[in-house]
């Protein structure tokens, strides 16, 4: 499935209109099948008008201090995720499609991850489970919200159909920098 964008942005006239109306293919890696990220906005640098209504470039999934992602995350149940028959194939994929994410993620407990980012999390359908590092979970439904500040976290999809979060990144520096 694909997911339309719209941009807005301005003429020479200063008049504004649709610069740009195009579909969004998902990113799915083998590490997490059935698993789709919908990258549809973001910088590395404070946010600006692009008035073409090109998207700012990025090189890391996750944004620097002072960047921004603008996303949409769609998780499968956990009983439809098969074995992943090569894990460095997996990891060096999801390298190539999510810069650097993998570096961020906790090799000993699946999905456990972190980053120097404030999430601004609203879920659009189905259900989904976040996990803490103390062993608290939030369960989530359709029009709740979440502000992640940080926080070491996993998600769980305990649900019967997939879950579709969009998802705000905003990059902040280090804790203690």
């Amino acid at each position: 499935m694909k997911i339309r964008r719209v941009v807005t942005g301005h003429g020479p006239d200063r008049k504004s209109g649709v610069a740009s109306d195009t579909l969004v293919d998902p990113v799915t890696i083998a590490l997490a099948p059935g698993t789709e990220f919908f990258s549809l906005w973001g910088g590395d640098d404070a946010p600006s008008f692009p008035d073409d209504g090109s998207p700012h470039a990025f090189s890391t999934y996750f944004p620097p201090a002072g960047g921004f992602r603008f996303c949409v995350t769609t998780v499968p149940p956990e009983r439809v995720r098969p074995e992943v028959p090569d894990i460095e194939a997996a990891v060096k994929e999801m390298e190539e499609k999510l810069p650097g994410v993998a570096a961020r993620m906790d090799p000993n407990i699946p999905g456990m991850h972190s980053s120097d980012t404030i999430d601004f999390i609203y879920v659009i359908s189905g259900e989904i489970w976040m996990t803490l590092d103390d062993g608290t979970e939030v369960h989530l439904l359709p029009g709740e919200t979440l502000v992640q500040n940080g926080t070491r976290h996993a998600w769980r999809n305990k649900g019967a159909e997939p879950c579709r979060f969009v998802i705000c990144l905003i990059g902040t520096p280090p804790r203690g920098a």
